[in-house]
C-alpha cells in the first residue's frame, strides 16, 4: 500500500467523522471466561487464549501473562501506527521490528510489600528499521507515531476504568 492507497481509504472515513463525530465513537470489546486452576480464557476474535499466573507469581510458564500481553498490545498498535505514519509521510521501511520491555516489582502484586507498586513501573518501546529516511523525517515519524498509537496513548496518559460486579443469584 502506498500513501495514495491509504489516504483513499481513510478519506471518507475522515470526512464521515468531520460532519457526524459520534459516527467515530465506537466501543471496542473483550470478553473472557474463568478457567481451571487460576486462568482465564480470553477470545481473541482469532484464537482463544489462556491466560494464567507469571512464573514470578506462582504460575508454570505453559499460560500467558496478562503482562507480556499488555507489551504485546502495545507493540502491535505501535507497529501498525509507525507503518500507517510512514506511509502516509512517504517513508519506505524495507525492513523493521518493534520490541517492547516493562519494568515490574512482583512484591506489589504479591502483597509482600506495601511500598511496591502494583503493575509497570516503565516500560520501553524501540523499533529497528531499515530505511533511507533521515533523522528528521525518522523523528516525525516517531513522533506521529507516538500521537496516533492508542495503546500507547491509554498507556501514556492513563483512562478511567470502571468496574462493576454482577452476581449470579
Amino acid at each position: 500500500m502506498n500513501g495514495e492507497d491509504l489516504k483513499k481509504l481513510q478519506t471518507p472515513l475522515k470526512d464521515k467523522y468531520r460532519s457526524e463525530p459520534t459516527s467515530a465513537l465506537i466501543t471496542l470489546k473483550a470478553q473472557g471466561s474463568l478457567s481451571e486452576g487460576i486462568s482465564c480464557n480470553v477470545e481473541t476474535g482469532k484464537a482463544l487464549v489462556q491466560a494464567g499466573l507469571h512464573p514470578a507469581t506462582g504460575g508454570s510458564g505453559m499460560l500467558a501473562c496478562s503482562g507480556d500481553m499488555l507489551l504485546q498490545a502495545l507493540l502491535a498498535c505501535a507497529g501498525v501506527t509507525l507503518n500507517a505514519v510512514a506511509t502516509a509521510i512517504d517513508i519506505k521501511i524495507k525492513d523493521g521490528t518493534v520490541h517492547a520491555e516493562g519494568d515490574l516489582d512482583f512484591r506489589g502484586t504479591l502483597g509482600v510489600s506495601k511500598e511496591a507498586p502494583v503493575g509497570f513501573t516503565a516500560i520501553r518501546l524501540s523499533f529497528t528499521l531499515d530505511t533511507d529516511a533521515d533523522e528528521e523525517k525518522l523523528q516525525k515519524l516517531i513522533q506521529l507515531t507516538e500521537r496516533y498509537c492508542v495503546v500507547y496513548q491509554t498507556i501514556k496518559t492513563g483512562t478511567v476504568i470502571q468496574t462493576r460486579l454482577q452476581a449470579k443469584q
